[in-house]
Order: C-alpha cells, then structure tokens, then sequence
C-alpha cells in the first residue's frame, strides 16, 4: 500500500470510526435520529443502524488494512479496500441526500450548513483512494 493510499485510509479510518461511534452519545445521537427521522429514508430503523454501525465497521476496517493488510494476499486485501471505499462512497451519497433534504433543519446537520461539505469532503477522499490504489497496482505490474 502507497504511503498515500495508507495516510487517506488512516484518515478515513479513524474519521469514520468515531462519527459512527458519537453517533451513540448526545447531542449527536438526536441530531442523528432526527436527520434520519425527517429525511424520510425507507426503513427508518434500518437505516438508522446501518449508518451508524457502517461507518463504525468501515472505520475498523480501513485501520486494521493499514497495521494488517501486509499479512492477508494481495487480491483480498485489494478488495476489501475496494469494497469499504464504495460502502463510504454510498454512505457519503446517502449523507449528501439527507443534507439537502428539505426537511432537515440545518440545526441537526454538521457545521449548521445544509451544504453538504463533510460527505463531499469524504466521498471525494474515498473515490481518491481507490484511484490511488488502482494506479500503484497497475503501475507495479
């Protein structure tokens, strides 16, 4: 793994590790079901949890890829970081959603803005990493 591929999955990693995990601590646990609650998503509970404990799990994944990832085969590492970019991809795209929803008062929303600016910031970031990793692999063989 490219030293900048290792230093974006650590940030993410850790990012994602502790939104997911304030998630249970309030006020961010209510300004968190209220976001879920007013943006109207299908299966409220469903998606209630699958938010919070996806970005806990992406978050553990991408940290134990960086200190482990050495130890497993390469196609298996390469797609389990793969597949945890695109879970943060559609969890930033779900979070971009809830941001603009009409129905979200900006009071819940992080920095108080609804303009999305944190999930961009991080699908931005995901989609670099993968790009980043797609290229050190092709470039090494």
């Amino acid at each position: 793994m490219k030293k900048s591929v290792q230093t974006i999955s650590l940030f993410l990693g850790v990012s994602m590790f502790a939104f997911g995990a304030l998630k249970f601590i309030n006020p961010f646990k209510f300004w968190y079901t209220t976001q879920v609650v007013s943006s109207e998503l299908p299966f409220e509970q469903f998606s209630y949890w699958t938010g919070q404990l996806g970005e806990i799990a992406s978050g553990l994944i991408f940290i134990l890829l960086v200190f482990f990832g050495k130890k497993k085969p390469h196609t298996r590492h390469r797609s389990v970081f793969t597949m945890t970019n695109i879970s943060v991809i559609v969890m930033m795209l779900v979070a971009i959603y809830v941001h603009l929803h009409p129905n979200v008062p900006h009071e819940v929303l992080p920095l108080k803005i609804k303009l999305p600016v944190i999930p961009l910031f991080f699908l931005i970031f995901a989609i670099i990493n993968i790009w980043l990793n797609e290229k050190s692999h092709n470039s090494s063989h």
